[in-house]
């Protein structure tokens, strides 16, 4: 969970307010492997039958040493991962730490580190789970109250703001706008030497140890970058901060986009913008890359209004004086993320939203997924003990009460995120929505040639305890009765598939 809803909820607080039934994913498939891994084709994702692929799934990010979660109940362990599969979630966004693969100094890597993700990964991979690997990171690292930059890159040079100011001590999501803070990320951008040579030779280290796994779909470079000194023009209207990105991190990206083009030709690379203006739909300044069809653009959207309801939930003000609705937010979101992707020939992929159990906002966000036709990954699946988020009340982030025991599960909360959606499509998206109240599912997609049938998830336990009654045009159903996977044969000819699924 990033500084963009809690940053973007300090500017407008203070503006504002005076400052389980299924199979699992993929198992009912002819031709399993072939399912991966997942490449680009226009805006969509596309595993090896030529199917469209829309992902729903969590983050998992262990911040605190060693980086990566235990092989306990409250960390992750085989039952984790049947869970995920058991409610339709085929995606994982895995935090592999750069402070974790290169700890020490440049050039050195960790590699009882990558063995002990590797753990995790064969976890997921062996069901039919996504991963999408992440250096993440928050305010660089310890000096500010953060984590996922290793120390040694962390560079201070003399006559500095912490040099002379010290280092900040206010705590996440405050240190971002002190000038300590800001210069240091300013400092990594601008590095040309030891430190721009770590960063490309650690996601090498990723990429050369997960090349052939099937399941990656790929690396997302950097964490939400912060803008550093100019990070205040990200949330102008109209204006954003697009220099950040073309100037600052594009070179930061490319260079080590090719240390891993060295290893690893087909995974997907994803690059991040700034987290200040992602849920505002500020402008973006990413561009293609040359000879680069494998292109992904990772946004996050953290309606700033979540926060302001978080902070009402936990007193620290009485009430919201505007109706907490993040519709229009999450529409600009969205849709500057659909220019950005389209400007730089890749697809987008929504990789964090949520940390919160307001009921409401996690139901605007998701249907605004559906109705753009977006894939995400929820923040977060378990609380983990979050460093960044504790004072924010870090409970409310993850999707169980009680991190060791999956039947603390929130029902409320699973209710809005396990829902029906297309797996695999043998065909092009048009329309989709899904009512978590009622249960009602309506797709629609025209159809092209394809290796496999069209797999719907259908979480039985969770909304259709009776079965289900389903209605198609286009299409032939050729699963049993009240499967927990959908699946259609496309008619010869037919121009559009429809389906509408209602409860029994």
């Amino acid at each position: 969970m990033r500084a963009v809803h809690l940053f973007g909820a300090s500017v407008l607080a203070c503006a504002l307010v005076g400052c389980k039934a299924s199979t699992v994913p993929g198992e009912a498939q002819s031709g399993d492997e072939a399912s991966a891994p997942l490449r680009r084709d226009g805006r969509w994702l596309v595993d090896a039958e030529n199917r469209v692929v829309m992902l729903h799934g969590v983050n998992m990010v262990w911040k605190t040493a060693p980086f990566v979660p235990p092989a306990t109940a409250d960390g992750f362990v085989a039952a984790d991962a049947d869970w995920l599969a058991d409610h339709g979630f085929n995606t994982a966004r895995i935090g592999v730490l750069w402070a974790g693969v290169m700890p020490t100094q440049a050039g050195v890597i960790d590699q009882d580190y990558l063995v002990a993700w590797d753990r995790v990964i064969q976890l997921l991979a062996r069901r039919h789970i996504w991963m999408l690997f992440d250096f993440h990171q928050d305010m660089l690292g310890p000096l500010y109250q953060g984590e996922g930059v290793p120390d040694w890159a962390v560079e201070q040079l003399p006559g500095s703001f912490t040099t002379l100011l010290g280092p900040p001590a206010f705590g996440f999501p405050f240190n971002y706008f002190t000038p300590q803070l800001s210069q240091a990320y300013d400092n990594l951008w601008a590095d040309t030497g030891e430190i721009r040579d770590g960063f490309r030779e650690a996601w090498t280290a990723v990429a050369k140890r997960w090349a052939d796994q099937p399941y990656s779909m790929g690396y997302d470079l950097f964490n939400e970058p912060w803008a550093g000194l100019e990070y205040a023009s990200c949330l102008v209207p109209l204006v954003g901060c697009p220099a950040h990105d073309s100037q600052e991190l594009q070179p930061f990206y490319e260079y080590a986009r090719n240390g891993i083009r060295s290893v690893d030709q087909q995974h997907i690379i994803w690059f991040e913008s700034e987290p200040e203006g992602s849920s505002v739909g500020t402008p973006k300044g990413f561009t293609a890359v040359a000879g680069e069809s494998q292109l992904g653009y990772s946004f996050h959207d953290y309606c700033p209004l979540a926060a302001l309801t978080q902070s009402v939930q936990l007193g620290l003000i009485d009430a919201l004086p505007i109706p907490a609705t993040c519709n229009g937010f999450n529409e600009a979101s969205a849709n500057e993320a659909r220019d950005q992707a389209d400007r730089m020939n890749a697809v987008e992929l929504l990789t964090e939203f949520g940390a919160t159990d307001d009921l409401e906002l996690l139901r605007q966000t998701t249907a605004l997924a559906d109705e753009h036709l977006i894939g995400w990954q929820y923040w977060h699946y378990k609380n983990w003990a979050d460093p960044t988020t504790q004072s924010q009340g870090s409970g409310a982030q993850g999707l169980f009460t009680d991190d060791a025991d999956l039947s603390t599960v929130k029902p409320d909360k699973l209710r809005i995120l396990e829902r029906s959606y297309p797996q695999a499509t043998a065909g092009i998206p048009e329309e989709l929505s899904f009512d978590p109240d009622s249960g009602a599912f309506h797709y629609r997609y025209t159809p092209r040639a394809a290796g496999g049938p069209t797999l719907i998830y259908i979480p039985l336990s969770t909304h259709y305890p009776n079965g289900y009654h389903v209605e198609v045009s286009g299409a032939t159903v050729v699963s049993a009765p009240n499967a927990g996977q959908l699946r259609l044969d496309n008619l010869a000819g037919a121009n559009e598939v429809t389906i509408d699924l209602t409860a029994n």
